[in-house]
């Protein structure tokens, strides 16, 4: 009788046992086992958008003058500094000018002597010719008096010139300002020497007019296409990182810059400056507005991006009908042979919520912000388009768990 009870006993646990096994298997092959996707949509939308090519610069005058010597001398004096004020014609700074004055005396003393020798050459020409007149000296030496009065009136032309330029060279012992203007460099001191014999020192560095300044900025060979005269500019400087500045581009100049392989063009972006907040050299980010849309057709970019994932169920059009694949390599290829200029493939939800399809739209875009693009053609305003995967509340509720009885144990 025990034995009865207890063979009992074990065919009740081995029927519960197997019981509980199903129900476990029934929930994980109809929850956990399922793999139905969902996707994340986005709406077209209408309203600004504004296409920009971003670069980079730095601050300079419009009228940049460097002040060199073209003598050779120790800096006796300075009359200017840093940020000095200046007008055409003041004078700068001078050179000790005891070598060039000396060299002026010499050369006034060489044409004083040419003059005295021009005298006596004359006299004695005028002496030769009343003799010759007369017959009383031969020709030739009529010819050697008047010989000797020309190479004195030559002479004396010599040593005029070397006057005045001894007193040129004296008179640049003076520097003075080309131009109005602030004083933005100074690279000598009180007591310097410089040099010319080779090349002209830079003295100073003169700004013309700092209210008005421009931005030579190098744009990438990929967008200089799109940038002309007249385009407005939107542009930061460090110094100022809450304050967005204004320009317009000038100039785009046709000279390429390489470094390292990479070609950029110089534009040249006028800016106005009446507050003086900017300063030669700054590093400016610039941002050339090259179109602008007041009332676009727009969807945000990660919809441009998205690609059908491997499952997916992809409606393609084809002649007799519409045909569902899934095979997401020839999606994908279809996807990259409809691209064409201008011309890009989105996707929208076809089907139900529970068997969702993928149905492929060519579009024509516009411009793009870099992160939001134009719609030309091919959608209207309120249309939803795929923007990502989503995974559905079954894969949710057991994407922690691989045990069919939820008893946590992580997926590996």
């Amino acid at each position: 009788m025990p034995e009865k009870t207890s063979g009992g006993w074990w065919k009740w646990i081995w029927l519960a046992l197997i019981l509980a096994l199903g129900v476990g298997a029934y929930f994980y092959f109809r929850h956990g086992g399922s793999d139905t996707l969902a996707f994340n949509t986005v709406a077209a939308t209408r309203g600004e958008l504004t296409a920009t090519v971003t670069a980079t610069g730095t601050l300079n005058p419009v009228v940049n003058v460097t002040v060199g010597s073209q003598v050779s001398g120790r800096i006796s004096k300075l009359y200017v500094d840093y940020n000095s004020p200046v007008t055409k014609g003041e004078i700068l700074a001078e050179i000790d000018p005891s070598t060039y004055q000396a060299a002026v005396e010499q050369a006034n003393a060489d044409l004083a002597n040419a003059r005295a020798n021009l005298e006596l050459q004359q006299v004695q020409y005028d002496r030769s010719s009343e003799l010759f007149t007369n017959k009383l000296i031969s020709g030739s030496d009529y010819d050697i008096a008047r010989a000797s009065l020309h190479s004195a009136e030559a002479t004396v032309k010599i040593k005029q010139a070397s006057l005045s330029n001894s007193q040129v060279n004296l008179n640049y012992c003076k520097i003075v300002s080309p131009v109005d203007g602030v004083v933005i460099s100074r690279a000598v001191e009180l007591g310097q020497t410089v040099a010319s014999s080779f090349n002209t020192p830079t003295i100073f560095q003169i700004a013309n007019d700092l209210t008005k300044m421009q931005i030579d900025s190098n744009v990438a060979e990929a967008d200089i296409g799109g940038v002309v005269e007249g385009q407005s500019v939107d542009f930061t400087v460090d110094a100022y990182p809450t304050r967005t500045f204004h320009g317009e581009v000038a100039q785009v100049r046709n000279s390429p810059i390489t470094v390292n392989n990479v070609v950029t063009y110089d534009t040249v972006i006028s800016v106005t400056n009446a507050d003086y907040k900017l300063k030669p050299g700054m590093t400016a980010n610039v941002s050339v507005i090259v179109a602008q849309r007041e009332d676009a057709l727009k969807i945000p970019n990660v919809a441009l991006r998205f690609r059908p994932p491997d499952g997916a169920v992809v409606l393609t059009n084809e002649v007799g009908g519409v045909v569902q694949t899934n095979d997401v390599a020839t999606s994908k290829a279809q996807h990259k042979n409809k691209g064409g200029r201008g011309l890009r493939t989105v996707y929208m939800l076809a089907g139900s919520d529970n068997a969702p399809q993928l149905k492929p739209m060519q579009i024509k875009i516009g411009i793009t912000d870099g992160i939001f693009t134009e719609i030309v053609d091919g959608l209207k305003e309120g249309d939803k388009v795929v923007s990502s995967v989503a995974q559905s509340d079954a894969q949710n509720s057991t994407s922690g768990s691989s045990s069919p009885f939820g008893g946590g144990f992580p997926r590996r």
